[in-house]
This record gives structure tokens, C-alpha cells and sequence, in this order.
């Protein structure tokens, strides 16, 4: 059987709580609930030092999502965070120009993005 991809809650918890706190302030309340089961599918895979974007679904690279897409820009207080969103499900969450993300549980930073994850097989 096929072990699901981790939660991103679970890897990077201060992520999650901030994502779920600015939806809620933009009034997209089923998705600040939603935020906090997408799994990490992988990471952007661009290679730009200033993006730790995540996959949160598998979606051929370079290709739009077509019927029912829209993209969720946030406020944070330090780089740009926007989802884009596919009939109400989260499909990629970007991350950039923000200081490095920490790992839960073990500190350790995320690196050049999330590219040092390692997904279960």
C-alpha cells in the first residue's frame, strides 16, 4: 500500500497557523479550515533561492489548471504567500521571499525551499 505524502501541518506547523489566520482575515473561512490538511506532494522544484513553494497535489509542471482555478493572494508581513485554488481544493501553495522554513519538531531548516524534504517513497 502506498503511504500517503505527509501533511504540511505536520512539517511546517507556523506555515499552517499563519496561512489559516490570513484566510480567515480575508474571509475565505473554508479554505483557512481546508489549510490544515493539505499534504506536501513536493516541493516547487524551480531551483530560485527565494522560493519554498509547495505541491500540495501532483499537476504537470507548466501547465494551467484550468475550469475552476483562482489564485488566493495573503497579506503576510514578510514576502508573498498565494494559493492557488481548484474548485475549493488547495493545489499549490507559494512561498516567496520569506526567511528560510524550519521543519516541526526538528528545527531544522527547509534549506534552499523545501527541496531537502524527504518524502516517503
Amino acid at each position: 500500500m502506498e503511504q500517503e505524502p505527509p501533511l504540511v501541518r505536520d512539517l511546517y506547523p507556523e506555515l499552517v497557523a499563519e496561512l489559516a489566520a490570513l484566510l480567515t482575515e480575508e474571509g475565505e473561512h473554508w479554505l483557512a479550515i481546508c489549510v490544515w490538511d493539505v499534504r506536501m506532494v513536493g516541493a516547487c522544484g524551480c531551483g530560485d533561492d527565494f522560493c519554498q513553494s509547495i505541491r500540495t497535489t501532483e499537476h504537470p509542471g507548466g501547465q494551467p489548471y484550468g475550469p475552476g482555478h483562482r489564485c488566493v493572494p495573503l497579506l503576510p508581513s514578510k514576502g508573498d504567500l498565494i494559493l492557488d485554488v481548484v474548485y475549493g481544493r488547495i493545489m499549490y501553495i507559494e512561498i516567496l521571499g520569506r526567511p528560510p522554513m524550519r521543519r516541526g519538531g526538528d528545527g531544522r531548516p527547509a534549506g534552499g525551499a523545501v527541496q531537502q524534504l524527504d518524502l516517503p517513497a
